[in-house]
């Protein structure tokens, strides 16, 4: 059940949201989506759940399009999120799960256990307006996935929780995908697409500016970093040859280069001057890829 965009456009009115975007989206694997605010990332959500229509191109998954019959395939968490605050939550997500076809006693049983997991079973009776923001979030995630869909599409599920909540949220992503779930994911942290994701895509003005596997992207990217520990004055290195950018940090400094092969006279300008902790020549972060290809970096 692979997703496949071929030549997707959006446009409203004279404005091109998304332009000419081709993926193919792997199943049963984690896929990132990158860039932006308004690079278009949740216009193409729209499209592919066919709340949106495009313009132009094609989207199919599971040999056609996605329609209102394949709803209990699908999971979508939205970035703004949707709950009906005077509800109580287990009222409003059996009602869901049964919109989806799922029994009501075997939606009981999920969201119980899905509490359980996120460390708020007294939650089942409350309204969702007496939860906090984060758990607020944590009940709209379990909305999305009680059903057990096939696809599952999350717009920023990681904005606005504590660090707690991130790496709970994050593990439940990881053990849907080992169960076979195909997830689709936009967010503005890097490391998150690091951690989750095979392959991905970063977005600019609607338009794919790199579109892979994200081992294969690292490998590609000829500049590396170099992280340096030493009990001396490291500021010399910012004038070597290679040597794209210097920051300083804590008992030394980090050190883009153009390429590996610039390492090794830095490595050998260290010698002689000092005790040296650490040395590590590193690929690129996926931030370092992002912000030369989109151009400016985002919080």
């Amino acid at each position: 059940m692979t997703l496949y965009l071929n030549e997707v456009t959006k446009k409203f009115g004279k404005f091109t949201a998304v332009d000419h975007l081709s993926l193919e989206i792997p199943e049963k694997e984690a896929f990132g989506f990158l860039g932006a605010n308004g690079a278009g990332k949740t216009t193409t959500f729209r499209m592919i759940l066919g709340l949106l229509d495009q313009t132009e191109g094609e989207i199919t998954w599971n040999g056609g399009e996605i329609g209102y019959d394949q709803s209990h395939l699908i999971g979508y968490l939205p970035e703004e999120r949707g709950l009906y605050p005077k509800m109580k939550v287990q009222d409003q997500l059996v009602y869901l799960a049964k919109l989806r076809g799922m029994h009501k006693q075997e939606a009981r049983k999920e969201l119980e256990s899905w509490l359980d997991r996120f460390k708020v079973p007294e939650y089942q009776t409350k309204k969702v307006e007496e939860l906090s923001k984060g758990n607020q979030q944590k009940i709209q995630f379990i909305s999305a996935v009680l059903h057990k869909p096939k696809l599952l599409i999350l717009d920023e599920p990681f904005s606005g929780l504590d660090p707690v909540n991130v790496e709970m949220l994050k593990q439940a992503v990881i053990d849907l995908k080992k169960a076979g779930t195909s997830i689709v994911f936009s967010t503005h942290r890097m490391e998150h697409v690091e951690e989750l994701c095979e392959h991905l895509c970063i977005l600019r003005h609607g338009k794919p500016v790199l579109h892979g596997g994200l081992k294969e992207i690292k490998r590609s990217y000829e500049k590396k970093n170099i992280r340096i520990k030493a009990d001396f004055d490291l500021s010399f290195l910012e004038r070597m040859d290679g040597v794209t950018s210097y920051k300083p940090i804590s008992e030394g400094c980090e050190l883009q280069v153009e390429n590996e092969e610039a390492s090794q006279p830095i490595f050998q300008a260290l010698q002689g001057r000092g005790f040296v902790r650490t040395f590590d020549l590193e690929e690129p972060s996926l931030n370092d890829i992002f912000i030369e290809k989109v151009g400016a970096s985002y919080e």
